[in-house]
């Protein structure tokens, strides 16, 4: 099962040796159909991300803005289940041979149970999971878990944590550091600022792990900006508003694609 997370470091490291950053995307499962989300994360991975995070929808996604909150209400309204959620890891992993996590906030894993959500995760394909709202100090029981079945844990750092405080997230996670460019929700914005950049290089203070940068990357331009001081760019709600606004499936599959190669345009600017 370690092959996994080995995909995912790979694929990092991969896109290191090219000198530019990986590409993540990141989109609902079960928005707008599951088997409609499948093919969005399919047609993302092809159109040139490297690497997707899959998001398990959650009734109160308190770190997720408007425009994610939207998809997340579309796909538990049409009854989205974590078995929808591990078919779309395994389809979108199978389909494209890249790596898929999922981000999830804690309590669908919790209720789930964690031995069967781990075991169920690395069955599908999966590389890790990304868990925003997972304290670091209690996270022992989901990291012995995922660790047996080769799993990474990507944990999540603010401008606001303290340096000590980074220590102990990156010490405890695994695969790549996620990077929250600005304090507040997830939402495409007009500039992602100096703020990433610091928080960038102070966590690479404290690990060997990739950093990668997630929260307002909405096009090349800024793909191209936070790629210059980052291993990774996260990018999510541009997706997202691109299947919001498409008038039918077929024009959101071609809009997420065509952004895909755009974003992925912009990490290797300059490599």
């Amino acid at each position: 099962m370690s092959g996994n997370i080995q995909l995912l470091s790979g694929t990092l490291a991969a896109a290191k040796a090219e000198d530019r950053a990986a590409l993540i995307a990141y989109l609902p499962a079960g928005f707008p159909t599951v088997d409609g989300g499948i093919e969005a994360i399919k047609a993302v991975l092809d159109g040139g991300a490297d690497i997707v995070e899959v998001g398990l929808p959650h009734s109160d996604p308190v770190l997720d803005g408007p425009v994610i909150q939207t998809a997340d209400d579309i796909a538990l309204r049409g009854g989205v289940r974590i078995a929808d959620v591990l078919r779309t890891v395994r389809e979108a992993h199978q389909a494209t041979g890249k790596p898929v996590l999922v981000m999830t906030y804690w309590n669908p894993i919790d209720r789930y149970g964690v031995e069967r959500f781990t075991a169920e995760l690395a069955e599908a394909g999966g590389a890790g999971c990304i868990l925003p709202d997972l304290p670091v100090q209690e996270s022992a029981l989901w990291r012995e878990h995922a660790d047996k079945h080769g799993l990474a844990t990507v944990f999540v750092v603010a401008p606001s944590s303290k340096d000590a405080r980074l220590a102990a997230i990156t010490e405890a996670g695994s695969g790549f550091v996620y990077a929250a460019s600005l304090m507040g929700v997830t939402g495409t914005r007009a500039s992602v600022g100096a703020q990433a950049a610091d928080l960038v290089r102070r966590t690479r203070a404290t690990t060997e792990l990739p950093v990668c940068v997630g929260l307002g990357v909405s096009d090349a331009a800024q793909a191209a900006e936070v790629a210059a001081f980052s291993d990774g760019v996260i990018v999510g709600s541009a997706f997202v508003k691109r299947l919001l606004d498409a008038e039918d499936e077929a024009a959101g599959l071609a809009a997420v694609r065509e952004l895909a190669a755009d974003l992925a345009r912009g990490v290797r600017r300059g490599a």
